[in-house]
């Protein structure tokens, strides 16, 4: 199942796609200022990453989409 969001171009979706299990090894190395703001916003915007008292975590969406890149 692919995600769709009218906001973000198909060839975006999928460099973000491609590049999210290493976003999220950044994340789980306190590393997310590796990550650039725009990418986290196209993230939070298809609902992979949201916000959390001022820190980023991985969505029900985006752990979907890590088991499913993983496989």
């Amino acid at each position: 199942m692919t995600t769709h969001s009218p906001i973000l171009p198909a060839q975006r979706r999928e460099s973000l796609r491609d590049g999210f299990l290493h976003t999220v090894d950044l994340l789980k190395q306190r590393r997310a200022d590796q990550i650039g703001e725009g990418d986290i916003a196209d993230y939070v915007t298809l609902d992979w990453l949201e916000w959390n008292g001022g820190g980023l975590r991985v969505t029900t969406v985006g752990s979907n989409l890590c088991r499913q890149l993983a496989t």
